[in-house]
């Protein structure tokens, strides 16, 4: 016999269901309820699990509990939210998309891992993976943005990273964490981008766009999925039996333990499925949710709706199971104590763990427009940095900063100085980030009258980004607009930076702005790594995983769309547009600038008659015609011209990338499998159809840039 079997066999009914019975206790609270009394009821055996608590000391605190004062001696496990970073705070997920670099994605998330799990943590609630395609819901801020395909290595990378794929020991090392894939599914679909509302979209839609991430990240073996808040056509994600029950535990193999978001089982009663906890509690247990995440639904309501018949001991047993199988894959029978008990890290570990999150912030870093204003010139004698978020330390960290410090962040003024050691740096905010107040202006005005160029830092608070933090107007919050008008009055150049969660609605400021810059939440090298950008110590290569809207009419927005019968044509009034503003983003899925110019040609494909079996590969040459060594990033779409089903106008299969010097040249060469061209069917089961197919490369998903290719796919 097993040391679970032995376990169940010996757990009282309280015991198994104290297992799935998940509480905060510690600093952080991501919802509406508090517990309490958390010493003793993990004495009583009532506990399995503690989220919301960090530190070596205090994890083996609470640890020490349960394995030496309960009968059993069961460890506990203890969960966090790593979003983008533990005490080294990295860019946001959203901005750390745009550099669509999977390695990169990969490390950081093992650097987080590796300082959660010293801090005791042994699994974490990411990474995020929800495909969003609008920029009201403030939780875009922590996914991978509007594609599955990115989605999906997105997913696989962070997997790998915070299980430290590779490593020995497998989820037992004591520097790994337990992934958690999140929100399955749709959630980024709310309506009306209001965070936790109802989601209302197409079977195909769940299997075209926001189910292939979750598969991804099964398939990295991932230990653990979240089920959404939301709701997709009335059932609640935590209550959905054939997304949970059918489709990720029978369709995709997963194994492992399904934990819920923050209260969501006792919230099916407001849902309106459940008139209760026990009612509440049945149906989650019912559709394979093992771990009541703060609800205290199965604490209160399994224990009677077990007793009424409403749901059956073998289903608990199962569930239990599952949750003691991860606490043994983690290790914590064998050393319930091994996480947290690594050596504080060397001073040249911090220092590497810095300069790769300046790294990634400066590889996440958009430029958005430049009239040959940047990169800004050392022998400059004056700049003005104006803005609110000019000198905001605790805004540069982003909205999941849990265990990091504002104090270790930098500043784009301290970024700046640091970098211009030879220019004056004069400095006004000119206005709060949300607030009314102008008077600030006269200052910021005055400073600008002797520079040679400003820098205009605008955006939104950190906490406007990320959960619970919806804006039906996604623009510049306060008087930031008015500020912006005030300073290009001047008649100075302007570089202008937007610190976001999301895209916001400028579409005059980037037509005013002499350079735009998408500068995000970069994390604890924000600063260093703006500064590196804009002096052209780096040469910018991030690339919008996201459309940007020109204004919050056009949202949702994406590249992915199907043609309809009636697409767009400006000549024709009765086709698909707007009467008051073009239906193109201001920018595009895929669009970033750098300091060099480069250009692509000659495409070529290796098979322009494919079968299923087949790998594709699509090459295109790059010259750099600029001055400057630099890094292009060519994306590969396809479309399925006639098919059963209607196909998006393209659909991205692959990303590649190439490093050119100065008027150098070279070959990018992407594969793709002629399987990733399969789609679900009219019965949304996968369907590889024999036909003419477009393959198109680019710099971005504008189709007027885009360079094409035909093939065609053969039966067999």
């Amino acid at each position: 016999m097993t040391l679970i079997d032995k376990l169940l066999t010996a757990m009282t009914l309280e015991e198994k269901i104290g297992q799935l019975n998940m509480v905060a206790a510690g600093y952080a609270i991501t919802g509406p309820v508090l517990a309490s009394g958390t010493a003793s009821d993990i004495r009583a055996g009532r506990i399995g699990s503690l989220l919301n608590l960090w530190g070596a000391e205090e994890v083996a605190a609470m640890q020490k509990i349960a394995v030496e004062d309960t009968r059993l001696g069961i460890p506990l496990l203890i969960g966090f939210d790593v979003l983008h970073g533990h005490r080294t705070i990295f860019p946001i997920p959203l901005a750390e998309t745009a550099s669509f670099d999977s390695l990169l994605w990969e490390r950081t998330a093992r650097a987080a891992a590796i300082e959660a799990a010293a801090d005791g943590i042994a699994m974490t609630f990411a990474p995020m993976l929800d495909i969003t395609r609008d920029p009201r819901w403030g939780r875009i801020a922590e996914g991978p943005g509007e594609d599955p395909w990115a989605g999906a290595q997105f997913a696989k990378a962070k997997v790998k990273g915070f299980q430290g794929a590779g490593l020995p020991g497998g989820l037992k090392n004591p520097e790994v964490v337990a992934a958690t894939a999140k929100h399955l599914c749709a959630y980024g679909a709310a309506i009306a981008g209001r965070d936790y509302a109802s989601a209302d979209v197409s079977e195909r839609l769940l299997h075209e766009v926001y189910l292939p991430p979750f598969a991804a990240a099964v398939a990295a073996g991932c230990a653990a999925i979240m089920p959404a808040f939301n709701d997709i056509a009335g059932i609640p994600l935590t209550a959905h039996i054939p997304l949970l029950r059918d489709w990720l535990r029978k369709i995709e193999g997963f194994d492992g333990v399904i934990v819920s978001d923050y209260n969501a089982v006792a919230e099916l009663i407001s849902h309106g499925i459940a008139g209760n906890l026990i009612e509440a509690a049945t149906l989650a247990l019912r559709a394979g949710v093992d771990i009541d995440m703060m609800s205290g639904a199965y604490s209160q309501g399994l224990a009677p709706a077990i007793a009424r018949g409403m749901v059956s001991i073998g289903a608990l047993d199962a569930a239990v199971r599952r949750v003691l199988i991860l606490k043994e894959w983690l290790g914590l029978f064998d050393d319930p104590y091994r996480r947290g008990s690594t050596a504080a890290p060397a001073p040249s570990v911090s220092t590497s763990r810095r300069e790769l999150a300046r790294e990634a912030g400066r590889r996440s870093i958009v430029l958005l427009t430049n009239d040959n204003i940047l990169p800004l010139t050392p022998n400059l004698r004056r700049i003005a940095l104006i803005g609110p978020l000019a000198d905001a330390r605790a805004d540069m960290l982003g909205p999941w900063s849990l265990a990091g410090h504002a104090s270790s962040a930098v500043t784009i003024r301290e970024g700046l100085a640091a970098a211009l050691p030879g220019t004056e740096i004069v400095f006004a905010p000119g206005a709060t980030i949300s607030g009314e107040d102008t008077s600030g202006f006269t200052a910021a005005l005055e400073m600008c009258r002797d520079a040679e160029l400003i820098v205009l830092s605008l955006g939104e608070a950190a906490d406007m980004s990320g959960e619970a933090a919806s804006r039906a107007s996604p623009g510049l919050p306060g008087v930031q607009n008015a500020l912006a008008d005030t300073i290009f009055e001047i008649g100075k150049p302007v570089v202008v930076l937007i610190s976001s969660g999301r895209p916001l609605m400028i579409a005059p400021i980037a037509g005013k702005a002499h350079a735009l810059v998408a500068t995000w939440f970069l994390g604890v090298e924000a600063g260093n790594a703006i500064a590196d950008v804009l002096t052209g110590t780096y040469n910018p290569t991030g690339r919008l995983p996201v459309t940007w809207p020109r204004d919050v009419g056009q949202i949702p927005i994406f590249f992915g769309e199907r043609p309809g019968g009636r697409p767009a044509h400006p000549e024709n009034h009765y086709t698909s547009k707007y009467l008051d503003m073009p239906v193109e983003p201001l920018f595009p899925f895929g669009h970033g600038l750098s300091y060099s110019r480069f250009t692509l040609h000659n495409p070529r494909v290796n098979k322009q008659d494919f079968t299923v079996t087949d790998e594709v590969t699509v090459e295109i040459d790059v010259i750099n015609e600029g001055i400057l060594a630099g890094e292009e990033t060519v994306f590969l779409f396809t479309r399925d011209i006639v098919a059963s089903v209607a196909r998006p106008l393209l659909e991205l299969k692959g990303v590649g990338k190439i490093a050119l010097a100065a008027g150098k040249s070279g070959t990018v060469s992407i594969k793709f499998s002629a399987k990733a061209l399969a789609f679900p069917g009219v019965d949304l089961k996968p369907v590889f159809e024999p036909g003419e197919f477009l393959i198109y490369v680019g710099q971005s998903a504008d189709p007027r840039q885009l360079h094409s290719l035909k093939a065609r796919a053969l039966p067999g």
